[in-house]
């Protein structure tokens, strides 16, 4: 909005502060990726295609279960793990150093090799959400492991190794600090107001579209251009909560963003978190827990401001952000 003053805004899920700036920018509906993703334009065949499970790491399971080649998703460990599920925990005395224990997998989304995430169908979408789900119930079982947290890369830029449509999930022995300051946050805000702060974001102007069981809009303090966040709209502390019916909502729903990103932002490189509860919760933390699927376009880089203080610049507002959004129409 040309004119606009800056504001510096905090967000109280993440209690993290914006600077918003929009003279830093061009109009919001000018905002294009300058790295766009065409994993059409590579190889037309890898290790994650069909015919190829040979040359993976191996699988944790598949589905359908029972079919040996015509299979739809596979869940596999990575060959190149950050953590290792073999060793054992062992804290040092001091608790500052752990060995590397953790899982690490990847999500194999479909067998063909440029096919993207949006362009599976609704229920398509659902059985890759309902295959994090499983794997999470397969880690819970463990009791060294804390927190699970499930992430999709796409694009180099954005940190993906591989072109195939993949997402991944890691299994860790601690809660991650951005996860505790999270948590604290939203445990300050239900202390002081009784209620949880993910069901209290403002949406009136963010509101971007809506689905049965969630929405889809800009957060009032979004870190990054155009992200967006789907929210269930029932209170809900635990992602692998999701059942069938719901996962077939949430799939239309992130299917209808990553295609209005793409369309609108020159498809841009993107990671998307699906923030959730540690697996280990009290009883008490369950009131003001709430999971959400976060979406990062990669528009913007981070300077030596974001690192050296926490803060980030926005050059748009959500508003506008959410605007522009909303008034994207896909080709019929």
């Amino acid at each position: 909005m040309a004119g606009r003053d800056p504001e510096i805004r905090k967000d109280k899920v993440t209690n993290r502060w914006v600077v918003f700036s929009p003279a830093r920018a061009r109009r919001p509906s000018d905002f294009k990726s300058k790295d766009s993703f065409n994993p059409r334009n590579t190889q037309s065949e890898c290790p994650f295609c069909v015919g190829h499970e040979h040359e993976c790491a191996p699988e944790i399971f598949r589905f359908p279960s029972e079919s040996a080649v015509d299979w739809k998703i596979r869940v596999i460990e990575n060959l190149y793990p950050a953590v290792f599920r073999d060793l054992q925990l062992n804290p040092d005395c001091d608790g500052l150093v752990l060995t590397g224990f953790g899982f690490h997998d990847v999500v194999i989304e479909s067998p063909a090799h440029a096919v993207h995430l949006s362009d599976l169908s609704p229920p398509e979408v659902a059985e890759v959400l309902l295959a994090y789900k499983k794997r999470i119930h397969q880690l819970s079982l463990h009791l060294s492991v804390k927190y699970v947290q499930v992430f999709k890369n796409h694009g180099a830029s954005a940190g993906a190794s591989m072109s195939h449509s993949h997402s991944q999930i890691m299994a860790l022995p601690i809660v991650p600090p951005t996860v505790s300051s999270r948590l604290d946050c939203m445990k300050g805000y239900f202390e002081q107001t009784g209620k949880c702060s993910v069901c209290e974001m403002p949406v009136k102007d963010l509101l971007i579209d809506e689905s049965t069981h969630y929405i889809s809009i800009v957060p009032f303090a979004a870190t990054f251009p155009f992200e967006i966040w789907i929210v269930p709209r029932d209170h809900s502390p635990h992602f692998h909560e999701l059942d069938s019916e719901k996962a077939v909502d949430l799939g239309g729903l992130l299917k209808l963003m990553l295609q209005k990103m793409s369309l609108q932002l020159n498809n841009p490189p993107f990671n998307f978190m699906i923030h959730t509860s540690p697996l280990q919760v009290t009883d008490s933390m369950l009131s003001y827990t709430h999971w959400f699927l976060q979406i990062v376009p990669q528009l913007t880089g981070v300077g030596g401001f974001e690192l050296g203080t926490g803060c980030y610049i926005n050059p748009v507002f959500p508003e506008d952000a959410a605007k522009v959004l909303r008034e994207v129409n896909l080709p019929k």
